[in-house]
């Protein structure tokens, strides 16, 4: 079965509207028009009335304007199935932290994310343990928490919990990708250009990779998976290579300590695979069941 290569190596922006349950407060002063209506009790009485039926009239049209407008600003709810976008965007501003802010892109059949997982739950962390980082690069997790299995299952075999699509920490509809499925993109790349080994050439991001030997380590992006080298964490609080590597898990287990993931560097054109420790701490991309 291809394995891509084994070596032996280790939104649109969201906008956010205003709640219409907010417009009320817009009104709360209307009353102090009223003292201005003071030459009788009678007076003061009818233009209380008066205001009071303007300002809720004018209420009533200002939230019927702003429910139109919100509502011909969405999209048509043309979204795919798991409630994604499907939209671009700056790769530097990762959102993809619920179901409904994250990019995706179709890939030959599949259906992947398109930036890494942000998906804040315990047990991730931030490269360096700094918040820019998950924007940019999303988080990263262990094995045992990307699988959503006990963090027993870092040190012993869970076999027998793994099930063919599993979604792990991935939104509903979606899993962590296997191996055969990691296998079927690779494939699809690779036969779709006529090469062999250049599969990273064409899924990293055109920029955020460093340089090697003055030469740029950037990729094509031309299928828009934008894979960003967001580098790795160890289990004593060490972080490494962020700019240089961008490693994904599998829900692939290999042994009771190690489960494999793959791969892309900032000096190669391959998608590498290899069995790791499940207690590193990678990124996560989904895939579409």
């Amino acid at each position: 079965m291809h394995k891509g290569n084994i070596v032996n190596a280790d939104y649109q922006n969201n906008k956010k509207r205003p709640s219409i349950k907010s417009l009320p407060n817009l009104f709360l002063d209307r009353g102090n028009f009223l003292y201005l209506c003071r030459t009788t009790l009678n007076m003061e009485n009818i233009m209380k009335t008066q205001l009071s039926k303007l300002a809720l009239a004018v209420a009533i049209g200002l939230v019927l304007t702003f429910t139109f407008s919100c509502s011909s600003d969405d999209d048509g709810g043309n979204e795919p199935s798991g409630g994604m976008s499907s939209s671009s965007g700056d790769s530097d501003n990762n959102k993809c932290n619920s179901i409904a802010t994250c990019k995706t892109k179709q890939i030959g059949s599949q259906n992947w994310l398109a930036e890494n997982l942000n998906i804040d739950v315990s047990g991730s962390v931030c490269f360096g343990n700094d918040p820019a980082n998950c924007t940019k690069y999303g988080r990263l997790y262990n094995w045992a928490t990307a699988m959503a299995l006990p963090p027993s299952c870092n040190s012993s075999s869970c076999a027998s919990k793994i099930k063919a699509k599993h979604q792990g920490i991935c939104p509903s509809g979606w899993h962590i990708p296997s191996d055969d499925d990691w296998d079927e993109l690779i494939s699809y790349v690779e036969s779709s250009n006529g090469c062999g080994v250049c599969a990273g050439r064409y899924l990293k991001a055109t920029s955020g990779w460093n340089d090697y030997n003055i030469k740029s380590g950037n990729g094509d992006d031309k299928y828009g998976f934008t894979a960003l080298p967001g580098g790795y964490g160890s289990s004593d609080g060490s972080f490494n290579y962020v700019g240089d590597y961008g490693n994904w898990w599998s829900s692939n287990e290999s042994n009771s300590y190690y489960a494999y993931y793959r791969f892309m560097y900032y000096n190669r054109e391959l998608v590498g695979y290899i069995n790791y420790g499940k207690d590193y701490l990678h990124s996560v991309r989904c895939l579409q069941n």
